[in-house]
């Protein structure tokens, strides 16, 4: 994945383990996607959660389609 596709994507080592979060905040992916996931819509999830803007809520729904296309290798226990 290019860096430049995901700009509002960031890992940083220092900041929630390296997962990756939302612009450098202590948001992670995971959390956004888990909140849509569960049934959450933008409107709620961006009045709850103000620093969150619009295009945060794009970004990781792109980053996510990004990981599904990935090849998926299974090894034999």
């Amino acid at each position: 994945m290019p860096a430049t596709r995901f700009e509002r994507i960031t890992v940083d080592p220092n900041v929630m383990g390296g997962k990756p979060c939302i612009r450098g905040l202590r948001f992670p992916v995971s959390r956004l996607l888990g909140l849509l996931a569960s049934g959450k819509d933008e409107e709620t999830i961006l009045a709850e959660y103000p620093y969150l803007e619009p295009e945060d809520v794009q970004a990781a729904l792109a980053y996510a389609a990004a990981l599904a296309e990935e090849e998926v290798v299974e090894f034999a226990r």
